[in-house]
């Protein structure tokens, strides 16, 4: 299973380059990894339906239960053949869908598939807390997916609303999750079982989880953001909020009813917001013009009526709540994909304005019309399969509350005939009213995917008895059943037929008075109460957003720093003033060597005169020299490796500083007055003086023996390595690493987005850099080519140009390069690593730019940053995965002495790679910051009249401050 979930993953990542090279026709070759995955499944089914189901098990974080535990259950396996089945006829559907040239098609086909494998993973998943990881990523990607048309306000806000909701329903079931797991003593969802005599803390837990089920299967009062989400391209809503994503909500009630249907506050929960969605749903679907809203609100009538069969805690119930969850799948995937070769070939999914469809796509009236009557449960269709098995559940009298229950039903069947006669009538009519419309054939694709799905609602119709045996695998294990299990066309005349009669008739009844009740309603859809309340939410947030932020964020540096340093002066220093400390008894010791008295000395004249200092330059260089101070400081404790990181974050802080200064005045406004000085001055000495009395006080309150006893050793045991701060980085906390490198990305990304405000800006970075790259290909070799060093920095104006710089570039870039590698390389036993290897790098890039220009810096560095950053955290994270699968634990490390002949012996560890990462990552953010604050910038005083790179504000003492 966890093949089949990298495999997703890793063709999902190659998903934008297989788009760019050969268009929508990478959707056949992505739809691989589904249409193997259903394979297997298929292959499967006499194993999981044994007394010993597939399963894998990999230790991931076991301090807190966590583990990437799968396990291919009968309920895993009904929910993993629809998912991919259904996604790879959805992906196949994209490949005539879209056209070549459409916006932002690579990143959707990347979205598509890592959904569905996120989709997969949380189905088959063994893990409550793997669960929750599966359940947000899908609400990402459900985020990207239906904000696919970025250039929609509609599409936008419609992600961003579904995000919300579906995001505020996965923290509270986090909360769920928690609970139950800490009440059960595990997280694995094979043993958890509810306790005989369920707390109060189950209940909650239990409510939570149906929180987060109900905001994802678009239930009451939830149930708004899934109509919303019809703004997301017809292939998304065929998958996600028909068999995938919303069907994740139905998947959580169908796992945890064995156990828990009995906890309190289960039943009415499940029964009232699912038949009063099942209700409301169906009404609003007979109020639409638009065949996608009405199939929409459909699909909301329909969860509803999934969460009542699959949360009654009964068998027969159970076996009517799958039957319908597949028969659901099959006919409004259908469906929807229908209406999408509709709207393909017309031009609109108004059923006011077509007309004659019957006639012109004959093949999607047939698709059309038998997935509608699949949806009104007309036989023979399977529909009409799990609608009688849902009627029989209740007419037993077993499942609670059966009589009221019974009667949602029927009325929501009703609607849902009504409005199923609605959508073929408005779809497939002939009007000679209506103005006809310029169709065009939507192709053999558009109308075999549809065809196909309504043709398997056909047939599984008939042969519904063979299906009873696989689905009651999952049925029985709810416990309780009144012996009517059963799946067929016909069972005799009993009060189930009777009902669907019933049914009928109702809902033939409400389709003949569909004017009265159109007259009745009005013409306008109202905007549900909930979504009102949602909006209103919204807009109080952002409200007081606003005035929390204008009140604390006045744009003031210094005004936020003074806030900072009070908090630490009044909490931290409030505590050493009531902390009872003998300040008389204190080990205060001078210094340990006159090495350090000398250092200290001069780094902190070094720091009076940064204060005292009115140039910004001087102020930066001295503020850098204090960095350089407490490096030597590190250095004479003997922390080498802390020393050169020291050195080289000063450096990089140096040099950032002076590109952001070209846009600032040369001087300090120096408009403080006295008073405000004195502040100042007291709040310095006053968080230096708490800063140093803690450090005097700390060493004295520990009470265990300190961390680093045996290190030395124990890095060379656990890691394989002597540099124990590269062990502690790459191995022993390496999660907090790959913390870190997130961040990273995230600053990276804060730092292009202050400059790159623009799409624009971006695409003509990457036509520069193509173009850089084919010049390359058009010189390599030439004589011309070979001398000339340089070169993409001989457009510089004269002036702007230094020899002896240049010369110094030439001299020392490739050994830095070289010795960047070497930090890398060697970082595990001696001082190095690539953090301190990738600003290495860095600063060799930051010459050739300093010395040559953005050109030349494109030239040293021809790729995105974005690119460097990606492959980076992949490689981080792709080496945690691969001791996994090596059978070690996540991110465990494994080293091995080789010996090369003539060369020795030389020491494998498996973290470099990891290392790597990091400094793919490090040189990726460098690279960042030298394209936003110095290309970018560059391009900024170039385009402004009048200006020079040489006229920039930083070169006056006087200037006038530039734009921030």
């Amino acid at each position: 299973m966890i093949t089949l979930l990298l495999a997703h993953l890793g063709l999902a990542l190659l998903a934008p380059l297989l788009v760019s090279r050969i268009g929508a026709r990478a959707f056949w070759i992505l739809a691989l990894p589904p249409a193997v995955t259903f394979g297997w499944a298929v292959l499967a089914q006499p194993g999981v339906h044994s007394s010993s189901p597939p399963s894998e098990s990999y230790t991931w974080v076991p301090e807190i239960g966590l583990e990437l535990a799968f396990r291919l259950d009968p309920l895993a396996w009904l929910m993993t053949l629809v998912v991919a089945g259904i996604g790879v006829l959805v992906l196949i559907y994209c490949a005539a869908y879209f056209d070549d040239e459409e916006p932002g098609l690579g990143r959707f086909a990347a979205c598509l598939l890592a959904f569905a494998g996120a989709m997969l993973g949380l189905v088959t998943t063994d893990n409550l807390i793997v669960l929750y990881i599966f359940w947000e990523a899908t609400t990402v990607l459900s985020y990207l997916l239906i904000g696919h048309v970025t250039h929609s306000r509609a599409s936008r806000s419609a992600a961003m609303e579904a995000l919300v909701v579906t995001t505020f329903g996965g923290l509270a079931m986090l909360i769920g999750i928690v609970l139950l797991g800490e009440q059960a003593g595990t997280y694995r969802l094979s043993e958890m079982a509810v306790p005989s005599a369920p707390a109060t803390a189950t209940s909650v837990a239990v409510v939570l989880l149906l929180v987060g089920a109900v905001t994802k299967s678009a239930l009451l009062p939830f149930h708004f953001w899934l109509p919303g989400a019809m703004a997301a391209p017809t292939p998304v809503s065929a998958y996600l909020h028909a068999a995938a994503m919303v069907k994740a909500g139905i998947y959580l009630v169908a796992r945890f009813a064995p156990s828990f249907a009995d906890v309190p506050g289960w039943t009415p929960v499940v029964l009232v917001l699912g038949g009063g969605t099942m209700l409301l749903g169906a009404v609003q679907a007979l109020r639409q013009d638009d065949l996608k809203l009405l199939l929409a609100y459909g699909t909301v009538s329909q969860l509803g009526f999934l969460v009542v069969l699959t949360g009654s805690g009964t068998v027969d119930a159970a076996l009517a709540g799958t039957t319908m969850l597949l028969a659901h799948a099959l006919f409004k995937a259908s469906l929807f994909l229908t209406v999408g070769a509709i709207d393909h070939a017309t031009g609109t999914r108004d059923l006011r304005k077509l007309s004659g469809l019957r006639r012109d796509v004959p093949v999607l009236a047939v698709a059309g019309t038998l997935s509608a009557a699949s949806m009104a449960g007309l036989p023979p269709m399977f529909g009409f399969v799990g609608k009688e098995a849902a009627y029989t559940a209740y007419t037993t009298g077993a499942a609670p509350y059966s009589p009221w229950v019974l009667g949602v039903l029927v009325l929501g069947s009703a609607l849902t005939l009504a409005y199923s006669l609605r959508f073929v009538r408005g779809a497939f009519r002939t009007d000679d009213q209506v103005p006809p419309l310029q169709v065009h054939a939507p192709g053999v694709v558009l109308q075999g995917v549809p065809l196909l799905l309504a043709l398997a609602s056909l047939a599984l119709g008939p042969l519904s008895t063979h299906l009873e045996e696989p689905l009651l695998g999952y049925a029985a294990t709810v416990g309780k059943s009144a012996g009517q299990a059963h799946l067929g066309l016909w069972h005799g005349v009993n009060l189930a037929l009777v009902l669907s009669v019933a049914t009928w008739a109702l809902g033939f009844a409400v389709d003949a008075a569909r004017h009265r009740l159109a007259s009745l309603w009005g013409e306008h859809t109202p905007v549900p109460l909930s979504e009102r309340a949602y909006r209103a939410t919204m807009r109080l947030l952002d409200r007081v957003s606003l005035e929390v932020t204008g009140a604390l964020q006045r744009g003031s540096l210094p005004l936020s720093l003074a806030l900072m340093f009070l908090v630490f002066l009044v909490f931290p220093g409030g505590s050493l003033l009531v902390g009872g400390h003998d300040w008389a008894s204190l080990p205060v010791r001078a210094y340990d060597m006159p090495a350090q008295v000398a250092v200290a000395a001069v780094t902190a004249a070094v720091a009076v005169a940064a204060v005292r200092s009115r140039r910004r330059l001087r102020a930066v260089i001295l503020v850098g020299a204090t960095g350089y101070g407490c490096a030597y400081l590190f250095l004479l404790h003997g922390a080498p490796d802390l020393a050169l990181t020291q050195v080289l974050v000063e450096t990089v802080s140096i040099l950032v500083f002076i590109l952001v200064l070209r846009r600032l005045s040369g001087r300090f406004n120096d408009d403080a007055n006295t008073s405000e000085r004195v502040l100042r001055g007291a709040l310095g000495i006053g968080v230096g003086t708490v800063t140093a009395l803690f450090a005097l006080v700390m060493p004295g309150m520990r009470q265990a023996a300190p961390a680093s006893e045996g290190m030395d050793s124990w890095s060379v045991d656990f890691g394989g390595g002597h540099n124990i701060v590269n062990v502690i980085l790459v191995d022993a906390r390496a999660w907090d690493t790959m913390g870190e490198l997130s961040v990273v990305l995230a600053a990276a990304t804060g730092v292009a987005s202050l400059v790159f405000l623009q799409e624009d800006n971006v695409e003509g970075a990457r036509r520069k850099l193509g173009e850089i790259r084919a010049r390359r290909r058009t010189t390599h070799g030439t004589a011309g080519a070979q001398a000339r060093w340089l070169a993409e920095g001989q457009a510089l104006l004269p002036e702007r140009r230094s020899v002896i710089l240049e010369v110094v570039a030439r001299l020392i870039f490739h050994v830095v390069i070289v010795w960047s590698i070497y930090l890398l390389l060697s970082g595990h036993d001696s001082p190095g690593g690539g953090f301190a290897a990738g600003l290495v790098a860095g600063l060799a890039i930051a010459v050739r730019y300093l010395a040559g220009g953005r050109d030349e810096m494109r030239a040293a560095a021809p790729v995105m940053p974005g690119l460097l950053l990606g492959t980076g955290l992949f490689l981080s994270a792709g080496n945690g995965l691969a001791s996994m699968l090596a059978g070690g634990d996540v991110l465990q490390t494994w080293h091995a002495y080789v010996r090369i002949p003539l060369m020795g012996e030389l020491h494998l560890v498996s973290s470099v790679v990891f290392d790597i990462g990091v400094y793919l990552v490090v040189i990726g953010l460098l690279l960042d910051i030298l394209r936003s604050l110095g290309g970018a910038l560059d391009q900024q005083i170039e385009d402004e009249p009048g200006r020079s790179l040489d006229d920039s504000p930083a070169h006056s003492d006087h200037g006038t401050t530039g734009p921030r």
